[in-house]
């Protein structure tokens, strides 16, 4: 073995410290790694013997990188995101990717759009995962989320903004004739308003009308916007969604919307991966989110 080779440390101790200093607390980076907390400790303690410095500080509540650390990690980070881009160069195979996205998000924007995906990205083995649950980008193998929130979503994460969420109310074309221009609240008594979990009616209703919504009002709530959708699409009512989820219905025809107004929801919908992760396929898929986006308006 030569001198330069016996001067690097074991890769698995660079690994874990890369990760730990990340999340700043062993306890998530053994989460992420797939290990015991006292094992990221024990790596921590034989990368510290090896090079004869302290990496980090460990405080009564918490964990921070000393000065070589800082120094130390800065250029561990790079090397191996250069080692993962080579890697990556090397395999000709597809990657494959997780994108965990809510089970609306997949039917009402997804999908439609998936073609475009698949012919600007032919090496990216997409795997599409909707649920309603929150997915743990580690237990669950998710490379990629969508999410619905505020941030910030958690130290170690990268995220951006996909769309706000604007509530709006549509229904089809036909049973917006037979409502007319509605004015006032009771010109919506007769009409069936589709809702969903989030329950947005009764903020609509004050800030459309300056109204509370009355208890006897007819209302079917379902548990996936979705459906209350389709819903509307079939003149079975009046429903609330995010702007982005009926663009395309609007545009085609399917649904018109029924006031101008919107109502500003209180989270929007993110783009979130692990910082790590954000790079290579993972960053090609946010980026097309984030490009289809901006080529719609």
């Amino acid at each position: 073995m030569n001198d330069a080779a016996r001067q690097i440390p074991p890769l698995n101790g660079l690994r874990v410290f890369e990760v730990a200093s990340r999340h700043l607390n062993f306890r998530m980076a053994a989460e992420e790694l797939g290990i015991t907390q006292s094992a990221v400790a024990q790596q921590i303690r034989k990368l510290e013997a090896e090079l004869g410095v302290k990496l980090f500080d460990r405080l009564p509540r918490a964990l921070q990188l000393t000065g070589a650390g800082r120094v130390y990690i800065a250029s561990i980070s790079r090397a191996f995101t250069i080692i993962t881009e080579a890697t990556q160069q090397l395999r000709p195979e597809p990657s494959r990717i997780t994108l965990s996205v809510t089970p609306t998000f997949a039917s009402k924007w997804l999908i439609p759009r998936l073609p475009d995906f698949f012919a600007h990205n032919p090496m990216v083995d997409l795997q599409v995962v909707a649920t309603e649950r929150m997915s743990n980008f580690h237990l669950d193998n998710v490379d990629i989320a969508v999410r619905y929130g505020r941030p910030p979503f958690g130290p170690g994460l990268h995220a951006e903004l996909l769309y706000r969420q604007d509530i709006i109310a549509v229904c089809s074309p036909g049973l917006a004739a037979a409502i007319g221009k509605p004015d006032r609240l009771d010109d919506l008594k007769p009409f069936m308003l589709l809702g969903d979990t989030h329950n947005f009616w009764p903020e609509f209703i004050q800030a459309i009308f300056g109204q509370m919504l009355m208890p006897a009002a007819k209302r079917v709530r379902f548990n996936q916007t979705a459906h209350a959708i389709e819903a509307a699409i079939a003149g079975q009512g009046i429903a609330l969604a995010n702007s982005f989820f009926v663009a395309k219905d609007i545009e085609e025809g399917r649904l018109v919307r029924l006031f101008d107004r919107a109502l500003r929801g209180h989270a929007d919908f993110y783009i979130v991966a692990p910082r790590h992760r954000w790079l290579g396929s993972t960053q090609t898929v946010g980026q097309w989110l984030l490009g289809f986006k901006n080529k719609e308006g």
